[in-house]
């Protein structure tokens, strides 16, 4: 069975955030096998401010999933924790976003890879880069350094 690397983001602004984060890296396998974790970062909303602060982090891992498959996996694992639907960039229990997938992009009506506002995000950009500051963002051609040298830090702090 071929296996992928594959980055995911976490984030998480209601109830136990701590437990809540863990509870979603535990419930990753077996068809997601965390290989390396990021530090927790605790960061403002974004999008709709009026809400609690959000606890983030990333993580590498592999999966013999395909990538929509891995989507619907992860969706159904963010429900079975508490996620109820809400409005865009509102307050959850866990988000779980596919940031790369190997090397590949993505763009379909359900899935796009890399994560389309990535680069934009301090709140990714900072875990992401404590796992792989020299991961090159395939889309855009730039380092994960590079583009986080490119976005305000401000309100990101190391959690804990």
């Amino acid at each position: 069975m071929t296996t992928s690397e594959v980055y995911l983001a976490l984030g998480t602004n209601l109830g136990d955030r701590p437990g809540n984060l863990q509870a979603a890296m535990a419930a990753l396998p077996p068809n997601v096998i965390v290989t390396k974790k990021s530090p927790v970062y605790e960061t403002q909303p974004w999008g709709m401010t009026e809400q609690p602060a959000f606890l983030n982090m990333v993580l590498k891992g592999k999966t013999s999933l395909a990538p929509v498959k891995l989507l619907k996996y992860l969706k159904d694992l963010e429900t079975r924790l508490g996620r109820r639907p809400s409005v865009r960039y509102g307050p959850r229990e866990i988000d779980i976003d596919i940031l790369f997938y190997n090397e590949i992009i993505l763009n379909t009506p359900e899935l796009t890879i890399p994560h389309p506002n990535l680069h934009e995000r301090a709140f990714v950009l900072i875990p992401l880069a404590d796992l792989a500051a020299e991961l090159v963002h395939p889309g855009i051609g730039k380092t994960i350094r590079e583009l986080l040298a490119e976005v305000d830090t401000t309100g990101v702090k190391r959690y804990g």
